[in-house]
């Protein structure tokens, strides 16, 4: 890919355009972005591939080579009777194949349920019994196929491969006389999971305007120059990934979708493909900043937008070191007009976005130069879309600053709730607020700091400690032998919780044994005046530290392994 070439980026005029359209939604944001960018034809959007020298192969596809195949896959889903308001799962891999038939559905105004391929069969069985979908496409049927065999009644009209889809002769195939479906700001668009590590997974709501809304800035204030590309490494099943291929598609920016988080595959792209920019979860980040650093594939790197969990210190500090950003980059997603004729400093900086699905985008965002100080667990202001957000204690009361309770906000990014369960949904609304199901606090200066989720606070004798804080000191402070951590609570003999660590080790780390970690564990939390760990236990294997379907560290069930640990010394 050459800086000479043509860019697709949309002309400022269309982006500004986009920020007041009525119309304009999470259902139909592709079809907007084909009518109004005269740059249509480039190519845009990048799939990846091994090539046959042993690099890679970047295939691009423009807006109007995604429109065609959204129509032919329409096509199939209209002939196998998939109508408006029908929800219909699509379990296939991660990459770009599960955005185009989220494509697809949308423009029928069917609702596609998407599924992490990677979610246990069991538990993804009762998640779509629970949706109550109407068909199912996935990558493989077989064992879906075994459980509706034991199941029959609860079978959907269809099973199908999703090779059936890509490789349908749509040419006698019809389409509704309204195609695309005309969304009302309401209609619920997609339905995205939770990580479903007990029972069966939450399914969150996206609607047409609800989801949209939030993101209109970033038509102006995205980093949307003609050098710019970002490098998606977000699962696109969730509503992470969503959100930044929505933005990359209306603003026209060249975009390579990851559908392997793991560096050996990434770094190769990111080598080919030249990234500005790079969007992942944590998992990813944590990989990039593990020993040598990836200097070659980020030298062009300006900026790193995290989400989905919390980023650490010791992993961000790294990262900003590579790449290089424009004078004047600095606050997130906004990059000046004048920008690329400042000299470039070096490094770049890390956003850190705080959002889930059911805030409908990251809704705040510390960020992390070089210059930075230092500053755990900040996540910054809350962005401009949202209303308010404040902290409240358990009757739904506001609490002063520097007092620790639930992060709530008011935003009309917001959820609409949960499919199905009107009773789940208005256990996470107080006083007019949505419960975010975070521990916070807020400093006199505005800024809120993250501590914990809601189920991770460790209920100690003592009151309750809080295991983020704790796992920055880990990994910044105990970088020489840490590479990445978990802290869990766990039941101690005396009554109450105390907390432990799972640690992975850096890979010159592994003479340290368990006793000596936590003797140097525990010095560095006593300087940062942070409740002591009981325990450090080594993950020598994959399955000691286990990750659930999006990549996310699985606490419920490190907390369950270890449940008897201090009991039995």
């Amino acid at each position: 890919m050459s800086d000479n070439a043509q860019s697709p980026v949309a002309p400022l005029a269309v982006r500004e355009r986009f920020m007041t359209e009525p119309g304009l939604g999470a259902g139909n944001f592709l079809q907007y972005a084909v009518d109004h960018n005269p740059n249509r034809a480039l190519p845009m959007v990048f799939s990846h591939h091994p090539d046959h020298t042993g690099g890679v192969f970047l295939r691009g596809h423009s807006l109007l080579d995604l429109a065609a195949l959204r129509d032919r896959y329409a096509k199939w889903y209209h002939t196998n009777g998939v109508r408006p308001g029908e929800p219909v799962a699509v379990v296939v891999a991660e990459g770009l194949e599960p955005l185009l038939h989220f494509l697809a559905l949308t423009a029928l105004g069917a609702i596609p349920a998407m599924v992490n391929d990677a979610m246990r069969p069991d538990v993804m069985v009762r998640y779509l019994n629970h949706v109550g979908v109407v068909g199912v496409v996935a990558d493989d049927t077989t064992r879906l196929a075994s459980a509706y065999r034991a199941d029959p009644q609860r079978r959907p009209r269809f099973l199908a491969l999703a090779a059936e889809v890509q490789a349908f002769d749509a040419a006698g195939a019809g389409l509704p006389e309204v195609y695309p479906f005309q969304h009302k700001p309401d209609d619920v668009v997609a339905l995205i999971h939770s990580s479903g590590t007990t029972g069966t997974p939450k399914s969150t709501m996206l609607a047409h305007r609800q989801f949209w809304n939030g993101k209109q800035p970033r038509m102006v204030r995205f980093p949307a120059e003609p050098y710019d590309r970002l490098m998606s490494l977000m699962p696109h099943t969730h509503a992470g990934g969503l959100s930044y291929f929505l933005t990359a598609i209306l603003l026209g920016l060249p975009v390579v979708v990851m559908g392997d988080h793991r560096r050996v595959t990434v770094e190769p792209v990111m080598e080919a493909f030249r990234p500005t920019m790079v969007a992942s979860f944590p998992r990813t980040f944590v990989e990039l900043a593990t020993g040598e650093l990836p200097v070659k594939g980020a030298a062009r790197v300006h900026s790193w937008f995290n989400t989905g969990d919390s980023a650490h210190y010791g992993h961000i500090r790294r990262l900003v070191q590579l790449g290089e950003r424009p004078a004047g980059l600095i606050k997130p997603w906004l990059l000046p007009s004048d920008a690329a004729a400042e000299a470039a400093l070096p490094g770049s900086q890390f956003v850190d976005g705080l959002g889930s699905s059911e805030m409908g985008m990251a809704l705040f965002g510390g960020i992390t130069t070089p210059e930075t100080p230092r500053n755990d667990r900040c996540v910054g202001k809350p962005l401009e879309v949202v209303e308010h957000a404040t902290i409240l204690d358990e009757d739904g009361d506001e609490l002063p600053d520097g007092t620790v309770g639930l992060l709530a906000v008011k935003t009309p990014s917001r959820t609409p709730g949960y499919w199905h369960n009107p009773r789940l949904t208005a256990s996470f609304e107080l006083n007019g607020y949505w419960l975010t199901g975070d521990v916070a606090y807020r400093d006199a200066e505005g800024d809120f700091y993250h501590l914990d989720r809601t189920v991770d606070v460790i209920d100690t004798l003592g009151g309750p400690v809080y295991s983020l804080p704790i796992e920055e000191v880990l990994l910044a402070d105990c970088a020489d032998v840490v590479r990445d951590c978990s802290v869990v609570g766990v039941p101690a003999p005396e009554g109450g919780q105390r907390p432990i660590a799972v640690v992975q080790l850096q890979a010159d780390a592994e003479g340290w044994g368990e006793d000596a970690i936590l003797e140097k564990a525990n010095k560095e939390l006593a300087g940062a005046g942070l409740a002591s760990l009981a325990a450090v236990r080594v993950a020598r294997v994959a399955a000691d530290f286990p990750l659930g379907p999006t990549g996310k560290v699985l606490k419920r069930e490190l907390r369950a392994r270890h449940a008897t640990l201090l009991s039995h010394g």
